[in-house]
């Protein structure tokens, strides 16, 4: 038989406890019956208080189990970085006006994520509604699907569905179909690469709902792709109306009423496996470290394309499926990306790395990519070349994080695997004395993100080393000879 048990004492023990000590205290009484003893209350007293101290213990044991399994829950229900300890997908619904059954809001889609964009092709919201509502019609957006709006006579609803789901409308549509934000194919942008981009909107008219704030309820279940899994959305909380500015910026207007959901990213939850990968070589040792083998699994392995067969020349081969699995070009490390950092020269006061990014799916490019890069002289960088850069201080008292990113029109849409399917630029950093060194691998990154996950790099005992001291003797021993020689030659 199996017992629910409390960490150190089974509860059975606390009741065979109690049951002790009715013994004890029944046996004490007639002692104290028959022979009058005085000492019999102390020794119930002491009884007494050591069982209630056992019990007291216990469920002391037993509050901290649940509080520990409590926190366990909720850590892994939210998603937390720590390069970008508040970035988040907030939605926000603005109720702009009310309808005879229901409400007109306002939908945005906030990416306050400093370096993980929406790629196309693009969001996907949906959500549950908590009654019986409708969606009448829709501007900048549309649902994937009607449902079944037979009981509808004369006006036919855009959705009666439960669950409906939404995705943004292509550019190019009709003006009368278009509001603010809209219509970019659900590409956003990071909040940290371009904030005027890192928004997405459209207006929703709901029927069949309530009327004022009293009555409306609230939807549920909110669910984001952006595009891919990932996202976890909490529930929607009624928070202060928004404060909208008059065109001439003279008059304040206010939503009627306002919600938000708020959507944190987890690559845990998007794959098991990671996205991408990091190689490393150096000007002082010509061994190249490749990316660990099957860094990204191997589970497509049996799909992959060799480089330049003639299926890799097909056409078609660059179209893109809609549940957007990727076609590799085969590696061993089979990744869609791989970043390679190579330490290129050594100056006095300065050192310049190089930085390439290569696509080895033969089915995505990738618009206003990231990368991210953690090492302590990313404190000191002097000169970025063809890409932009942009500081990365979550916290203020750390400085060694940078984003990388293209420069707009030239080098920001990473081409798919082929040959125009890679990226690259220098760094020029200026050396700290104090920290400065080409030992134990210091001149190579410590994380590397790219569009926001996390690539895998190779153990650090594999990192490019410097050449041994007897090596560099012998190096200086040569060169000594050979100039010796040289002077001979040319002497005589």
């Amino acid at each position: 038989m199996t017992h629910l048990t409390i960490p150190g004492e089974p509860i059975p023990y606390i009741i065979s406890s109690l049951s002790v000590f009715s013994q004890v205290f029944l046996s004490v009484s007639a002692k104290k019956k028959n022979m009058g003893c005085k000492t019999c209350v102390p020794l119930i007293q002491k009884h007494v208080a050591k069982e209630r101290y056992l019990v007291a213990q216990a469920e002391l044991k037993f509050a901290l189990y649940v509080a520990l399994a409590v926190l366990m829950l909720s850590c892994q229900a939210e998603a937390y970085d720590p390069l970008d300890p508040n970035g988040n997908i907030t939605v926000k619904w603005d109720v702009m006006s009310w309808a005879p059954d229901g409400y007109v809001a306002v939908v945005t889609i906030n990416n306050f994520q400093m370096y993980r964009q929406i790629m196309s092709p693009g969001w996907t919201i949906g959500w549950m509604w908590a009654k019986k509502e409708v969606i009448w019609s829709m501007v900048g957006a549309q649902t994937t699907e009607q449902g079944d709006c037979s009981k509808f006579k004369g006006n036919v609803p855009h959705c009666c569905k439960k669950v409906p789901t939404v995705v943004d409308l292509l550019p190019g549509v009709p003006y009368n179909q278009q509001i603010a934000n809209c219509c970019k194919g659900g590409v956003v942008a990071a909040w940290g690469q371009d904030p005027t981009a890192a928004i997405s909107a459209f207006q929703v008219s709901v029927g069949q709902a309530g009327t004022s704030n009293k009555t409306v309820k609230l939807p549920q279940n909110f669910t984001l792709l952006g595009p891919g899994l990932g996202y976890t959305c909490g529930p929607a909380k009624i928070v202060p109306s928004t404060v909208f500015l008059t065109s001439d910026r003279r008059r304040k207007t206010q939503a009627l009423m306002t919600w938000n959901v708020t959507c944190t990213y987890s690559q845990f939850l998007a794959s098991k496996n990671p996205s991408c990968c990091v190689s490393f070589s150096s000007f002082y040792n010509d061994t190249i470290v490749p990316c660990p083998s099957c860094s990204c699994g191997c589970h497509n392995k049996g799909s992959c394309i060799r480089m330049n067969s003639k299926k890799s020349h097909s056409r078609g081969i660059n179209t893109p499926r809609k549940d957007n699995a990727p076609l590799l070009q085969c590696t061993h490390h089979m990744c869609p990306i791989r970043v390679h950092w190579h330490v290129k020269i050594n100056y006095k006061d300065y050192w310049r790395a190089k930085i390439s990014v290569t696509n080895f799916n033969y089915r995505m490019n990738y618009t206003q990519w990231t990368l991210v890069v953690q090492h302590p002289n990313l404190n000191n960088v002097t000169q970025v070349f063809s890409f932009d850069y942009k500081p990365v201080v979550p916290y203020h008292s750390v400085n060694d994080t940078g984003m990388f990113y293209g420069t707009k029109f030239y080098n920001d849409l990473l081409m798919e695997a082929g040959p125009d399917g890679n990226v690259q630029s220098e760094v020029l950093l200026q050396k700290d004395k104090s920290t400065f060194t080409f030992r134990q691998g210091w001149a190579f990154p410590r994380k590397v993100y790219f569009n926001g996950d996390e690539c895998r790099l190779p153990p650090p005992d594999a990192y490019p080393s410097l050449p041994s001291s007897a090596s560099m003797i012998s190096f200086a021993y040569l060169m000594v000879a050979g100039t010796y020689t040289l002077m001979v030659l040319l002497i005589y």
